[in-house]
C-alpha cells in the first residue's frame, strides 16, 4: 500500500544549503589549505575574520605560506612551494569544538620533532617559537609539518 503525499507535502521542495564549517570557521581555513597542498594548488580564497587573518599571517611567519592578501571580505592565500613540492606536508587540528586543548610554556617546551603548533594566547596567535620567546602557553589550534 502506497501512502498520498499530503497536500503540505507536495508543494514542498528540497534545498539544500552549504554550511562550511558548522561553526568551527578556522578548523575549516586550516583544512583547505592542507587539501590545496596535497593537490599542488597554488591559491585559496575564503572568506576574512580577524581569527583567521591572523592564522594566515602565522603560517606565513613560518614559511608555509608565500602570501596573504586582503580583499574586501575575501582573504586570498597563496601557498609556499619549494622544488615543485608544497612546504606543508600534513596538519592535525589538535582542537576541536568539543574539545579545546590548552598547553603551558613548559609543554610547549618538552615537545619534540621538527612539527610547529598554532597557539592562540593572550597576546595573539601565535606559532611554537614565537611563544616560547614570549614565555606564554594557550589553546593549542593545530600542528603543522
Amino acid at each position: 500500500m502506497v501512502k498520498e503525499k499530503s497536500k503540505k507535502q507536495k508543494g514542498r521542495q528540497k534545498t539544500t544549503k552549504r554550511i562550511g564549517s558548522l561553526g568551527y570557521p578556522v578548523g575549516d581555513f586550516l583544512i583547505r589549505v592542507k587539501n590545496a597542498a596535497l593537490a599542488y594548488n597554488k591559491e585559496i580564497e575564503v572568506d576574512k575574520t580577524k581569527y583567521i587573518e591572523a592564522v594566515a599571517k602565522v603560517l606565513k611567519e613560518e614559511g608555509f605560506v608565500d602570501e596573504v592578501k586582503v580583499s574586501g571580505e575575501k582573504l586570498k592565500v597563496r601557498l609556499a612551494y619549494q622544488k615543485k613540492e608544497p612546504v606543508m606536508l600534513g596538519l592535525k587540528l589538535i582542537s576541536k569544538p568539543g574539545l579545546r586543548i590548552y598547553s603551558d610554556v613548559k609543554a610547549i617546551e618538552n615537545r619534540k620533532g621538527p612539527s610547529v603548533l598554532i597557539i592562540s594566547t593572550p597576546r595573539g596567535v601565535v606559532s611554537t617559537r614565537r611563544a616560547l620567546k614570549l614565555r606564554v602557553g594557550g589553546e593549542v589550534i593545530a600542528k603543522i609539518w
